[in-house]
Formats: structure tokens, sequence, C-alpha cells
């Protein structure tokens, strides 16, 4: 006759780097469990005196994870081994309390990062503040912004701003108002006639603001133009058409595409392409940089975009985080290298740490 031996050496304890509630169960599988049908798992809340089965698992499985418990209250389990419909039951566990814990260890390394980040930031903001000229790789699209408002200024024609397609909360966009901020400076100075269409009614609030903003720091407020931003439409190609029909009647002499582009981002930026009109372009819509690339002066790739506030303003708060972030990928960089030359090399570093 078969014996069935139940499995032994149960212990519960408290579920590791969560907020509570939670209870670990492990325990050595019983002797031919291969046989069996599987586990099913008990729980007594204690002063109580009748266990209750709270989940099962199948055969060679010796562990179980109890998300169900209260913090303030005390547990015991047991887990038996089921066949054929009869149960062999283990020795019950040790007394357990769930609760929550303050920090999880598994991400010590984000605390490390978001420390060194710290570090860095402070650092370089720092030293951009005491005055010290820290390099930052040459953008020809941002370098071209001054020229291209000159251009509009000296043919007497107005600035097409496209802030793009996206909502407020969308990164592209965000970054788009920072640029258009320190675009509208230099045309308040220059005093040249702005357009801004938008598609969405708070990224039209929000750019009248940032354009009426820019006014005033340079001491131009009466210059500002309430018909500078323009609300348009939310439907995707109705707005490409309205800013076709725009460039074409008014025939703007610079085209600024900033933001988040879609479909649309051909047929607009070909247009002012055929209206002769000087042309930067910016998005993180990696299915669009060719078509901007194709049709414009200027296209600003990826994360060009973000970096385009601190490299226009100068602000030692955005040139420090920009030379915070850049220092940190080269950390991560450095890091990965590391472990890819010690993965070809066949060098276990966990393994080394031990035998050290």
């Amino acid at each position: 006759m078969l014996t069935i031996y139940p499995p032994t050496q149960l212990e519960a304890r408290d579920k590791p780097n969560d907020a509570g509630s939670g209870i670990y169960l492990s325990w050595s599988l019983c002797k031919i469990d291969s046989l069996i049908d599987g586990y099913i798992v008990l729980r007594i809340t204690l002063p109580d005196t009748v266990y209750e089965k709270i989940g099962s698992t199948g055969r060679d499985v010796s562990h179980f994870e109890d998300d169900g418990t209260e913090d303030s209250k005390k547990y015991k389990y047991i887990v038996a081994a089921i066949k054929n419909g009869k149960l062999f039951y283990s020795e019950p566990s040790n007394v357990v309390q769930s609760y929550p814990q303050v920090f999880h260890v598994g991400r010590l390394n984000v605390l490390i990062c978001l420390l060194i980040f710290a570090l860095l930031l402070a650092y370089f903001v720092a030293q951009a503040k005491a005055g010290k000229k820290l390099f930052i790789r040459k953008i020809p699209g941002l370098d071209a912004v001054e020229e291209a408002v000159g251009r509009a200024t000296e043919m007497g024609k107005p600035i097409l701003y496209v802030p793009g397609l996206g909502d407020i909360d969308w990164t592209a966009t965000i970054a788009s108002m920072n640029i258009l901020g320190e675009v509208a400076k230099k045309i308040a100075l220059y005093d040249t006639p702005l357009i801004v269409p938008n598609c969405w009614s708070v990224v039209y609030t929000v750019g009248k603001e940032v354009v009426k903003e820019a006014f005033i720091s340079q001491g131009r407020p009466d210059k500002f133009n309430e018909d500078y931003v323009r609300y348009l439409t939310e439907a995707q190609f109705g707005f490409a058409a309205a800013v076709n029909g725009i460039m074409l009647r008014e025939k703007p002499a610079t085209n600024f595409f900033i933001g988040k582009f879609w479909a649309e981002s051909l047929i607009m930026a070909e247009t002012g392409a055929q209206t002769g009109a000087f042309q930067i372009a910016g998005t993180d819509s990696v299915l669009q940089l060719p078509f901007f690339v194709t049709a414009c002066d200027y296209t600003l790739i990826g994360e060009e975009l973000y970096a385009a506030s601190a490299y226009l303003s100068h602000e030692p708060l955005l040139l420090g985080s920009l030379k915070a972030q850049d220092y940190g990928k080269l950390i991560v960089l450095i890091i990965l290298f590391g472990f890819t030359i010690l993965s070809f090399l066949g060098l276990n570093l966990l393994l080394l740490l031990r035998v050290q």
C-alpha cells in the first residue's frame, strides 16, 4: 500500500518588501511529491480554533503567498498534501503577523541612483550660478532660431509656430511651450507678428499665457496681440488643413513645427516648403522625423527637443539639470559596459564577491 508523507518544515513569515497584508509560506515537499495531486493551504486566525482553506497549489510547489491577512492579527498555517481526495497534514507553522515595510530593499539601486543624480544636480546648478560656463553640445536647429526670427523681421512677414497636436500632458507639448516662450521673447524684441495655432483648448490657454509672459519679461506688454495665439479645431486633418490655409494666405517667413505630430507632419511641412518659408521642426515622434528632415531646414531630434529650453534660456537650474542628466547617462553607460566586459570574459561578479 502506498504511504503518503505530509509536507514538512513549514515556515511562515511576513512577506518582504510589501505594504502589509501579506504572509509568505514555504515548506519541504513530501517524499513522493510526484505521485500526489497537489497541496492545499489552511489558515487559522488566533485565538480561533478552526482552520479554513485559503488556497491550493500543484505538485512540485513549495511556497505560497497569502495576500489576504490583516496586519493587526496573528495567524498559523497548515499545508496538506492531497491524494485521491484524502489530506495529509503538516505540523502547524509558527505564529506570524504581517506588517508593512518602510523601505523596499529590492529598490536600493533606485535610491542610490537618485542620490547620485541629486548630488550631480546640486553641483552643476551651483557651478552655473557661479557663472562657470558649462559645455553643451551645439544644436544647429536652436542656433538657427535667431536667424529665423531675424529673417521674418527683415521680410516684414509673420512667424508661424505650431506646438503639435498633443495635449498639454504630453512631454513634447510641455517642451514645445518652453521653446515657444524663448522664441516669443525674441519676437517681442524684434516686434515681429506671431501666429500660434492650437488644436486643444488647454494648450491654447497655456500658449497664450506663455507668449504674454514672454512679452512682459522683455518690457513689451503693449506689443502683445490676443490674435497671436489662435484656437482652430481638435480634428487632426481639419487642423492640418487650417494651418496649411494660414501658410498659403499669410505667407509666414518662418515656420516652427515643435511638439507631437502624426501623419499630418509631412502635409504641413511640405506646404511650408512650397511657400518658401524657413522651417525648424522638432519632435520625439520617431516615425515623423524622416518627413521633417526631408522638408525642413533644421530638425530637433528626440532629446534635443527637451534640452532646447536650457539651451536657449541659459537658466542655471535648467543647465544644471541638463548636465546632471548627461553625466547620469554616462555613469549608466560605464556600468553597462563594465558588466558587458565581465559577461564577455565569463566572469560572475557575484561569485567574485563571495570569494572575497
